[in-house]
């Protein structure tokens, strides 16, 4: 892997936050690879060899707020209609005029938001880890918050600023490898044991963590990679996306219930808690994703698809992509 990183070439592109950063590889139709939380665009460094190899170019993004991507300071410039102008700004910057997006985790719901928003731009939506779940219902902090019961709900934990970067940033790589192997297959807490995605009374994420070994799909040196990119820019403006929730519930109330209907992909780990929590979400796909042509969960997978499992990922993608429309 380390040589593929080698032929990797990142550049800078104008946004309206200021600047993405983006690492690309290979040429022909253009395929926007979309990071979620706490990742950045090297998430993606096992796709981007491979979608080369397969005859496309394959773009990694840090989201705004990630990495060498601008660092807006209002926490509204990290709502979702801002996210999915940069990532038409990003094709446009490319010299192109449409793309593939695939996303995960928090990049899912980017991705399907900019498929939904901009059809003109997206031809065709990849989602890895998290469904799609149309805008609707309550308002998303009231149903967080009476998730739990005496427990707190880690987006709910998430809301106010300065809050869960105190528990982070005095110990990023810490905290990261702890988080990265509470979602892990291999390295997960046992069904019986407290649920790492809720807070206990005055206390912290951290507390339900994993102690022990990293999972096997993260290295030290790709703990360094993430951890080295956070201890620089800190974590508001990442944990800025989860505090425009209720934002993005008010901004996108005009496509309340929309599906996205382009041809759509989904994969995700039977062990990770985004598919099992949100099963009716994928029920739903023949209203919500007619376009759906290719679905899949991998037994013994985890949060973190496409580092877990990148070959059975790679493969997914590619012949997906080679069956789209051109």
């Amino acid at each position: 892997m380390q040589a593929h990183v080698k032929d990797f070439t990142h550049r800078l592109v104008a946004s309206p936050a200021g600047r993405i950063h983006l690492v690309e590889q290979g040429t022909g139709p253009l395929v926007l690879l979309v990071h979620g939380f706490p990742e950045s665009w090297y998430s993606w460094r096992h796709q981007l060899p491979a979608l080369a190899a397969a005859g496309y170019r394959a773009v990694a993004v840090d989201v705004r707020g990630y990495g060498r991507s601008s660092r807006p300071a209002d926490p509204a410039a990290y709502r979702m209609l801002d996210l999915v102008e940069d990532n038409a700004q990003v094709v446009r910057a490319l010299g192109e005029e449409t793309a593939v997006i695939v996303g995960h985790d928090w990049g899912a719901t980017i991705a399907a938001n900019s498929a939904l928003l901009r059809p003109d731009v997206f031809r065709a939506v990849g989602l890895l880890s998290v469904p799609y779940t149309p805008r609707g219902g309550p308002r998303p902090s009231e149903i967080f918050a009476r998730l739990g019961g005496e427990e707190e709900f880690y987006v709910s934990y998430f809301q106010r600023p300065g809050r869960a970067e105190a528990e982070i940033e005095p110990d990023v790589r810490g905290w990261l490898a702890g988080f990265y192997a509470a979602l892990s297959a291999d390295t997960m807490p046992t069904p019986d044991a407290a649920d790492p995605h809720f807070v206990g009374p005055g206390g912290t994420l951290r507390d339900r963590f994993p102690t022990g070994p990293l999972p096997a799909w993260l290295g030290e040196d790709d703990l360094d990679v993430y951890a080295g990119e956070f201890e620089r820019t800190g974590l508001t403006g990442a944990l800025n996306r989860y505090r425009n929730m209720d934002r993005d519930w008010e901004d996108l109330a005009s496509v309340d219930g929309a599906p996205v209907t382009q041809p759509s992909l989904f994969a995700g780990g039977l062990l990770d808690a985004s598919t099992t929590w949100l099963k009716d979400a994928i029920d739903a796909y023949p209203v919500t994703l007619p376009g759906l042509v290719s679905s899949h969960l991998l037994e013994g997978c985890g949060h973190w698809i496409q580092q877990e499992r990148p070959a059975e990922v790679n493969r997914i993608l590619t012949d997906w992509l080679a069956a789209l429309p051109g």
